[in-house]
């Protein structure tokens, strides 16, 4: 009887034994089963946290204006004791992070739809204007020495009574006689005002008035469109095409008539005027001519070709890849235009803003993406100089398109 008792109380020892060392096992593999997957489902967050982000930041051709949130965010935890100082830069960040989208100065053809990525190899295949350039392809140089280079090796002249094929008596009736620096004189706050599709609705028209000067482009309208892009006109550049193909238009429209017409034709790389003006790209010459007898108080000049390429080698020299072998728009060309002409140049919609559209010009409903990007011009190149030399904010660009640079005058090299 009393083995019996002993019996049942080690028994019941035993089970509690094992029931208690259940229990501690049950827990243990509980812990352990829990602990690794709350690790993988902190590993998978970071992940898609990582992926998020290296998404957003490879879309190249435009960047947070400050896309540096998780930096304010450390400034904030590594200056909790320092207050004072801290809160307004705390404060301008979380300004910049709202502005937006703007252009990114190192944007590159990687960028570019596959259309358009297609156009630029077959434009560097086709070679049109013979381009044998032998320069360096660098890392653009700090906006200082990019201004310097502009400035000194960028040489904006009017063909004159003097240069070759234009030295004939039949000629010198047809060109100017006053020069084109005496026509404009030394100007102070110029607008350079684009024909993008952006500018609608913008509202900028009184803004791009107050300037001493504005430079428009082609056969873009101002009536109508006061509001968005101002009414003033000083200086209207336009491409030989248009004076070509649409010579009657040009003839007879009063848009043609107000401020000082430049006429601009592609000229092969590099060439003498003499060579140029046996093959011009558009035969303009004619309807030159044709003009100026019916507008003889018309200022009208013709845009020497050399500038064009002296402007595409800094193009080239400071990108990193071949850029398009076609002469730059006439966007740049108008931008250096001015810079040579003026103490400080406001550029509106040439890098878009918070507007941006694929519609082309503010006054035609027709879409391309390659009006923004580029196609036949090297213009998301051009893009990333203006961008790179803007003294102005990224959010008067946001906001506004406004792009702010100084007069070679006031450039000191």
């Amino acid at each position: 009887m009393v083995h019996i008792n002993v019996l049942k109380k080690f028994t019941c020892v035993l089970l509690v034994v094992l029931v208690a060392l259940t229990v501690c096992l049950w827990r243990e593999t509980r812990r352990s089963y829990y602990d690794p997957l709350k690790t993988r489902n902190d590993d998978l967050q970071g992940h898609r946290s990582l992926e998020k982000w290296n998404t957003v930041k490879s879309q190249g051709l435009f960047h947070e204006a400050a896309s540096e949130l998780g930096q304010v965010s450390k400034i904030w935890l590594g200056t909790q004791n320092k207050v004072k100082g801290s809160t307004s830069e705390t404060a301008e960040k979380s300004k910049k992070a709202a502005i937006g989208k703007v252009w990114d100065k190192d944007s590159s053809s990687r960028n570019l739809i596959p259309r358009l990525q297609k156009v630029r190899k077959n434009y560097l295949s086709m070679n049109k204007y013979n381009v044998t350039y032998n320069g360096k392809m660098n890392a653009k140089l700090s906006p200082e020495k990019l201004l310097c280079q502009l400035r000194d090796r960028v040489n904006v002249t009017m063909i004159q009574r003097s240069d070759g094929p234009f030295g004939t008596p039949e000629w010198q009736q047809y060109l100017p006689g006053k020069s084109f620096s005496e026509a404009v004189g030394q100007l102070g706050h110029c607008a350079v005002v684009s024909s993008a599709g952006s500018l609608k609705s913008s509202r900028l028209g009184q803004e791009i008035d107050s300037h001493d000067a504005v430079l428009r482009f082609n056969g873009a309208p101002v009536r109508g469109f006061q509001d968005d892009v101002g009414q003033k006109t000083t200086i209207r550049l336009v491409n030989s095409q248009l004076v070509t193909v649409e010579e009657q238009q040009f003839l007879k429209e009063p848009l043609y008539n107000t401020g000082i017409l430049i006429v601009w034709d592609p000229a092969p790389y590099h060439a003498e005027i003499h060579e140029w003006y046996r093959k011009p790209d558009y035969n303009f010459f004619e309807s030159y001519k044709a003009y100026r007898r019916a507008h003889p108080e018309q200022p009208f000049y013709i845009l020497n070709p050399k500038m064009q390429w002296q402007l595409w080698d800094i193009l080239q020299e400071n990108s990193l890849e071949h850029i398009q072998p076609n002469p730059p728009s006439s966007g740049m060309l108008g931008i250096v235009l001015m810079m040579t002409l003026c103490d400080q140049v406001d550029v509106y919609e040439f890098l878009p803003s918070k507007r941006q559209t694929d519609i082309c010009h503010y006054y035609q409903k027709f879409h391309d993406h390659a009006c923004t990007m580029g196609a036949y011009h090297p213009l998301l190149f051009e893009k990333n100089l203006v961008k790179h030399m803007n003294q102005g904010t990224d959010e008067d660009i946001y906001t506004h398109g406004k792009v702010t640079l100084p007069g070679f005058r006031k450039v000191q090299c």
